[in-house]
């Protein structure tokens, strides 16, 4: 499958070789022809799943730092991409221009956002018409002599600019990107800058990017027929032939061209496909700024041979070359000044060791390798009696590997002589893998540059002649040296690695080969080295398995290594496994550890380790990597017996064609279909490439979410953007407050005072944000009935007014929607992401929290009822001030019912009947802001997560484990006792039901000095006692479909009648076991009017409110502490 670039040097080629006539270009209408095209085929995919988030993403943060957006776009074509963009975003922008040459662009630009329409406009807040020159974006400024709609201005300063469909005709680039950077504001967090470019590189000259993204999957489909083709290949090719006749015999060709270089699915054999992979490359006006780095520190000399031939492809804006430690310190402290990131160069086995755009750092001068005999390093935590190797990172494994034998001394590296520091730090699996474990599993400290402050870090055990002067040991140090092991190219620029060594061995090595005449032959010769030779293996041996291609013939290969300290036990080489199925071997050998690497078969017997072609290999584990507990290191993925190597290789005068882009493609193709059969995947190769994703959130096993935590932390600014991917760190959980209550109560105001109190939080640095649920219903009734939009958002007499009507339009948009107001519930979350709080006005659902929670199960959903006298209320409606009894952004189609005529019991409920903001501050101070304290998350974090338990599919969530942790009970049942929102001195009992209950419920109530109603299987408890029948409990019903209903019990004189009891339970689910105690509390005459509900976690999307709402229970108080999505 071709790519379009390629597909546009294959017609250049074809109109050159065939035709003498000259070239004219493209008329607007012939662009436009071939633009749609490209867009209707598959293209848009690219927007929807590249572009649009990428941009979002992007503009985010920038956004929400502006009041008003001001933005240019080069060349959008018939609409702004910025139209796509959430609405949120959108409406931020006040100020648009565009460059757009072609006529009928603009023209279709133009009525696009100039539409009449506030529904379908895509930039609803401009406060003057779209700014729209009808000519190029060039070097010099040619505002004036252009053709504009709208107002010019030559000194326009712009937030955001973007160059929307790659920069196609504008040479140099890197001087078109310098002029539009002059264009970006200059207050103090300045603009942003970004290029989506579709197929060939950019060549930028050493501009370095803020960030960049690519999407090498994209595909473009064009229909294959006649009339499509001649006008998709002119297009692509750029131009057309002057001469009619001409024109049309190299129309002719150009079809051709297209269809033998397109690839054709069977399941479209109509439809023609070209690769189209786009990047985007995002800059600041600190994209220049590279000179003041090269100005500090040493540059690379010559060019840098890299040994992954995808990395050769890339375009770094430099290669720093330091030579001491200083030299990382000051290449940090330039990346953290000017928010870009850095690459890492070591081995430089990894296709992101070079970046386009980005600068690298290549650790190649530090490349010493040091041997410490054994002794007592006095002062070194961690040390002990054995040698130590401390390995510069700048080091290959043949260097350590060669220094270390002839010491007597060796260390469990990889199974490659070329590969580097990064090879060690995120696992490493070598010959001695099953003998001594990975290498990072030797690693017993670390010397680093810290990513997030430039200082030197010492972690763990390093020799004191090996610290350099001024490193010092960080709070986090165990965290870090946890890290180091298995994720170490995260978290600083490393420096170097102390080693624990072990005595050196011999090698014995034997290979076989074993022609296959097809693949049922492959599976069986598999088969037998697994269950006849792999598996039988003694742990000082280890075994590699390949199928690889040579001569048009399949072949399986094998290599067996036994090592030994002691050379004599390899005088008469006993006979193996293999020698009875694939025949003896004469070419036993005996071979220290740097021969080792050069005999193998990988290296010595497959054309350069490759077969020629694509390769698929075994390697044997298990032994001591799987004796290190999974959660001991940050390479958490032991529990497995193979690691299986995919590679596909090309010629190498292919590099950056579709042989190669095939191969590729073919690699990846087969890890997708292999993951899923997979205990994890392997990280060390893996990068920013967004295929690598899949493969890396597979990669750490049950310790991704502390790595990412730690990330987060030790990296903020993201400085090792390049390095392989981590999931950004779990947001803490975002707190929901829906405001609801009667009409004129205040609830808008409150809102506005609430988000005033979360913002001032001293203890935590947080964003809120009001935000009214009715806009949304406002808008479209203004666009149906032609009301003035405006003053029905602001202009409360004017909202009065149209009340009834739009209240009626609510009902009917409703009828014909029905799920329309959990639409608008969404639209608001997900137009709020970037916020900690988010307080939610002009409520109409009646139970919102049981009704909306299951949308948003990661989130904490409160409702705050607002109430206030029909006297106060009077009066707010006749006040035009905003002293704080206006409700100034009231929701003109919510009347919002009483409390008294409520079914169900809300959140919390605040009395706004007093003047002025204190009485809402106090409320908040001491109801809303305990549910942001950091307690909360501490609690949060001691939840286990295990991925299918109890079955497959499931993500259990092990509430009853934080009685398990250090402080884990105590923090629990304080935090019960200070969120109950009633009043624990009318508390007569506390309830709870076996076994979960038992747990929080006992500890709670020796707390608080109340005694403890037990409720148990029915037979367990003396008579008399009080029982209903109880369904199976969520878990227990995924763990078996054979359970039974049983009864539950709880004795009838346990607590009095019409006594108060707060009932206590660790988790609700479906709601289905609180019913049942509610009902049996029932039976012994405690009324639903007296009791409470307080669980240690919910889980939403169980709809276990509602179901306790539509039982009857719906007045009763529930409170949790914690909410998560699954079960």
């Amino acid at each position: 499958m071709a790519t379009l670039d390629s597909l546009k040097q294959a017609l250049r080629q074809k109109a050159n070789v065939t035709a003498s006539s000259p070239k004219q270009p493209l008329s607007d209408t012939q662009y436009s022809a071939g633009f749609d095209i490209l867009v209707r085929g598959s293209e848009w995919m690219t927007y929807q799943g590249f572009i649009i988030p990428q941009l979002s993403q992007l503009l985010d943060p920038l956004f929400n730092s502006r009041i008003h957006i001001s933005a240019l776009e080069i060349g959008p074509g018939p609409k702004s991409l910025l139209g796509y963009l959430p609405g949120r975003l959108r409406r931020k922008i006040r100020k648009y221009t565009a460059f757009e040459p072609n006529g009928l662009f603009a023209t279709r630009l133009e009525e696009w956002l100039c539409s009449a329409s506030e529904t379908e406009s895509p930039l609803p807040c401009l406060e003057n018409p779209p700014n729209i020159h009808r000519i190029p974006f060039v070097l010099q400024n040619n505002i004036r002599s252009g053709t504009s709609t709208g107002t010019r201005d030559n000194d326009e300063k712009y937030d955001i600019i973007l160059f929307c469909h790659s920069m196609y005709g504008m040479k140099p680039k890197h001087r078109f990107i310098e002029r539009a950077l002059e264009m970006l504001v200059e207050r103090p967090q300045g603009g942003m800058m970004a290029v989506f470019h579709r197929d060939g590189a950019l060549h930028l000259d050493g501009l370095v990017c803020h960030r960049t993204a690519s999407f090498p999957t994209g595909v473009v489909s064009v229909a294959n027929d006649d009339e499509t083709l001649d006008s998709f290949a002119p297009f692509v090719a750029g131009f057309i032939m002057q001469d009619v006749d001409v024109d049309k015999a190299i129309r002719v060709d150009w079809r051709e061209v297209c269809r033998a270089l397109a690839r054709r699915e069977k399941a479209h054999p109509d439809q023609l496909l070209f690769s189209s992979p786009y990047v985007m490359a995002a800059f600041t006006q600190h994209a220049t700024k590279l000179p003041e780095l090269t100005a500090q520190v040493p540059l690379m000399k010559g060019d840098k041979t890299v040994k992954n031939r995808e990395a050769r492809l890339h375009r770094p804006a430099s290669i720093i070359r330091p030579t001491e430690v200083r030299h990382v310190q000051q290449c940090v402290r330039w990346a953290l000044k000017h928010g870009v990131g850095l690459a890492v160069v070591g081995g430089g086995h990894s296709d992101h060791c070079l970046w386009s755009h980005v600068v690298s750092v290549d650790m190649g001068a530090f490349d010493q390798v040091h041997i410490l005999t054994a002794r007592k390093d006095e002062g070194d935590p961690g040390s002990d009696s054995g040698s130590l190797v401390v390995a510069e990172t700048g080091c290959k494994t043949g260097d350590i590997v060669r220094k270390t034998m002839a010491a007597g001394v060796t260390v469990p590296l990889g199974a490659r002589l070329s590969v580097g520091a990064g090879l060690w730090l995120q696992g490493g699996i070598g010959h001695l893998a099953r003998l001594h474990g990975l290498a990072c599993d030797a690693i017993v400290g670390a010397v680093m540059v810290s990513v997030d402050s430039s200082q030197v870090l010492c972690v763990g055990c390093v020799p004191s002649q090996h610290r350099p002067t001024g490193a010092f040991r960080p709070e986090n140090e165990s965290d870090l040296l946890w890290a180091m092991k298995g994720a170490g190219t995260n978290f600083g620029i490393v420096i170097s690695v102390t080693f624990k060594a072990y005595a050196a061995p011999t090698y014995l090595t034997r290979n076989w080969v074993v022609p296959l005449s097809d693949n049922l032959e492959a599976r069986l010769r598999l088969s037998d080295f697994d269950k006849l030779v792999a598996r039988k293996l003694h742990w000082n041996c280890s075994a590699d398995a390949y199928l690889y291609w040579d001569a048009g013939q399949l072949h399986l290969g094998v290599t067996m290594f036994e090592s030994s300290t002691t050379r004599l036990t390899f005088a008469t080489p006993t006979p193996t496994p293999g020698d009875a199925i694939w025949g003896l071997k004469n070419d036993i050998k005996a071979v220290d550890g740097v021969s080792l690497f050069e005999i193998e078969m990988y290296m010595s017997e497959m054309h350069g380790g490759h077969g020629g072609g694509k390769t698929s290999s075994f390697k044997r584990c298990g032994g001591a990597v799987g004796d290190v507990a999974a959660d001991a290191t940050a390479f958490g993925c032991r529990d497995w017996d193979f690691a299986c190597v995919i590679t596909g290789v090309w010629p190498r005068d292919q590099d950056g064609t579709e042989v190669a882009r095939s191969a590729v493609r073919w690699v990846y193709n087969v890890a997708g279909e292999l993951l899923s059969l997979s205990s994890g995947a392997y990280g060390a190769d893996l990068g920013p490439d967004p295929r690598d994703a899949a493969l890396a959130a597979k990669a750490f096993g049950p310790n991704l979410p502390r790595l990412a935590r730690l990330k987060h932390s030790l990296d903020p600014g993201n400085v090792l953007a390049y390095a392989c991917p981590l999931p950004k760190a779990p947001m803490e959980q975002k707190l929901i407050i829906l405001v609801t209550g009667e009409n004129c109560a205040g609830k808008d105001y409150c809102a506005d005072v609430w988000v005033s109190v979360f913002i001032r939080c001293t203890h935590k640095s947080l964003k809120a944000r009001a935000v009214s649920i009715s806009d949304a219903i406002k808008r479209e009734y203004a666009a149906a009935t032609d009301a003035d939009l405006s003053r029905l958002l602001r202009d409360r007499a004017y909202k009065e007014q149209h009340r009834p009507a739009l209240t009626t339009f609510f009902q009917e948009q409703v009828r014909q929607r029905p799920r329309l107001p959990e639409e608008h519930f969404l639209n608001v979350v997900y137009g709020a992401v970037d916020v900690d709080v988010l307080l939610i006005t002009g409520m109409r659902d009646e139970a919102p929290v049981a009704a909306l929670s299951h949308l948003v199960p990661d989130s904490r959903l409160l409702e705050v009822h607002v109430q206030a006298s029909e006297q106060t209320r009077r009066i707010r409606r006749g006040c035009h001030g905003g002293n704080g009894d206006g409700d100034d952004k009231k929701d003109s189609n919510n009347s919002g019912p009483s409390l008294t005529a409520l079914d169900y019991h809300p959140s919390l409920i605040f009395d706004n009947d007093t003047t002025g903001n204190e009485a809402a501050k106090r409320f908040a101070e001491h109801y809303l802001l305990p549910f942001v304290h950091e307690d909360l998350q501490r609690l949060a974090n001691m939840v286990r997560q295990l991925p299918d338990f109890p079955r497959p599919g499931i993500e259990f969530h092990h509430v009853l484990g934080i009685s398990q942790q250090p402080v884990g009970l105590a923090l629990c049942t304080s935090l019960l006792q200070t969120h109950f929102t009633g009043d624990w001195a009318k508390v007569d009992a506390v309830a709870c039901c076996e076994v979960g209950g038992f747990v929080y419920a006992s500890a709670l109530a020796s707390r608080v000095d109340l005694p403890l109603v037990l409720i148990r299987e029915a037979g367990k408890l003396p008579p008399p006692t009080v029982s209903v029948i109880k369904p199976p409990s969520h878990i227990s019903s995924l763990a078996s479909n054979n359970l039974k209903e049983k009864r539950t019990e709880m004795e009838r004189e346990a607590v009095p009648r019409g006594a108060s009891v707060v009932v206590v339970d660790d988790v609700l689910s479906t709601g289905e076991t609180l019913c049942a105690v509610l009902q049996l509390l029932d039976e012994a005459s405690i009324g639903a009017e007296n009791v409470s509900i307080m669980v240690v976690a919910e889980f939403p999307v169980h709809h276990g409110r509602e179901l306790l709402r539509q039982r009857g229970f719906g007045r009763i108080n529930i409170q949790s502490l914690m909410v998560f999505g699954g079960a």
